[in-house]
């Protein structure tokens, strides 16, 4: 449990870079995989804030892989004060915010049905004996009592429609006069008990890793394609995929949310089972040379590769393998420049034939149209020249040479 007592910073694990072998090396077998997990944020403001106060939240997840029992990870990182959650439970889902029957399961905190959650810290639910099916969707339902909440954790544009109704009402079938959102609130990762074989994959990443402008609510992220196709073979059946996108993420600066460094230790290195990182940065850092606010918005492709390099040195440390993934094309898009496409290209050439990671996906050249290669193939742009749509997405996930996770 210790090593989920997280930080917003990877400073420790990035002191380990300089030196790092180029290989992850071997790991203990783990107690528990992660088969779902999100990136929290700090909600800012807008439609966002809520006043949740009195309501019960339903949450839909799509997890990857499945098990014999779970455990439920509720995070309060950006609160200002502790965080009460009450009467939370699990089920799976029987869509729109209904549950199966029969199949709910209350969720405990050391014996205990409700629990205070510290300002800026994550926890885990006790085990809970509910048989997972992998890729399948589970409901978690939990009651926020009248509380004092200044702030609020949350992950925006999860894709995916979650349900709120007022009252105690978790144990509900179908929750009575439901509101839709889509974000999860105070809920991060769910972790099954592991079997023989049992790891996961971290993709780390921006916008197209966390599935804008993908079909809401239908799991068609890359991330989603990745694990429905280790499903499908038997060696690699038990490799969970965990998203940990986030939109507007950048490597280097913060913009929305803290940079792929910043949130290294947290998303990555602490999550149960990792044992590969993809990772798909640097777009919105490139794209901030169009739109520049700060003088440190100037960066290089020096820049950036020293940044994913670090990134891979402290994967390598902690006993991970570092995928690389090649930038997608973006001409076109709101800030797109030449200049923005010179360090593209650069960036992509280092990730290709640097030697930094153990392996490469290739998103680059599964997605751009052979005639216009700084550009979308038409049939897999989402129309705004910088998100793929759903047949992009497919397509970037089926470029991941999945001989990379056969250990």
């Amino acid at each position: 449990m210790g090593k989920h007592c997280l930080s917003f910073a990877a400073c420790a694990a990035l002191a380990f870079v300089f030196g790092a072998p180029s290989r992850a090396q071997s790991v203990p077998h783990p107690q528990w995989v992660g088969t779902w997990a999100a990136a929290p944020l700090l909600v800012e403001g807008g439609f966002n804030l809520r006043p949740l106060s009195g309501v019960t939240l339903r949450e839909i997840v799509h997890v990857s892989v499945g098990g014999p029992q779970l455990r439920v990870r509720f995070t309060n990182a950006y609160g200002a004060d502790p965080l009460t959650i009450a009467d939370a439970h699990v089920a799976l889902s029987a869509g729109n915010g209904a549950i199966q029957p029969g199949i709910d399961h209350a969720i405990t905190f050391g014996g205990a049905t409700s629990v205070n959650i510290p300002p800026g810290a994550e926890l885990f639910s006790d085990p809970v004996a509910l048989a997972v099916p992998p890729l399948s969707d589970l409901a978690v339902s939990f009651y926020l009592p009248p509380q004092v909440m200044r702030a609020e954790t949350f992950h925006d544009f999860a894709d995916q429609d979650n349900f709120l109704a007022n009252g105690d009402v978790s144990t509900a079938q179908d929750l009575p006069q439901p509101t839709k959102f889509s974000s999860w609130y105070f809920l991060d990762g769910i972790d099954v008990s592991a079997v023989a074989g049992s790891r996961a994959i971290v993709a780390l990443g921006d916008s197209i890793t966390d599935g804008s402008l993908s079909t809401p609510s239908a799991n068609r992220r890359w991330p989603d394609v990745l694990a429905a196709r280790l499903h499908e073979d038997p060696n690699l059946k038990n490799v969970a995929v965990l998203n940990e996108g986030i939109g507007g993420n950048r490597v280097l600066n913060q913009d929305y949310g803290p940079s792929a460094l910043a949130r290294l230790d947290r998303d990555v290195l602490a999550q149960s089972g990792v044992r590969y990182v993809i990772v798909l940065e640097s777009i919105n850092d490139i794209g901030s040379l169009e739109r520049p606010q700060a003088p440190y918005d100037e960066i290089t492709a020096q820049q950036l590769e020293m940044a994913l390099k670090q990134i891979a040195g402290a994967a390598h440390e902690h006993g991970i393998k570092a995928i690389g993934a090649t930038l997608t094309p973006y001409g076109g898009a709101f800030y797109y420049s030449g200049k923005g496409e010179q360090i593209r290209e650069a960036v992509n050439d280092w990730i290709r034939n640097s030697g930094t990671f153990d392996g490469v996906a290739d998103f680059d050249k599964a997605t751009r149209d052979p005639q216009d290669p700084n550009r979308f193939n038409p049939a897999y742009d989402s129309g705004d020249h910088l998100h793929p749509k759903d047949a992009g997405y497919k397509a970037m996930g089926e470029a991941i040479d999945l001989s990379l996770f056969a250990r």
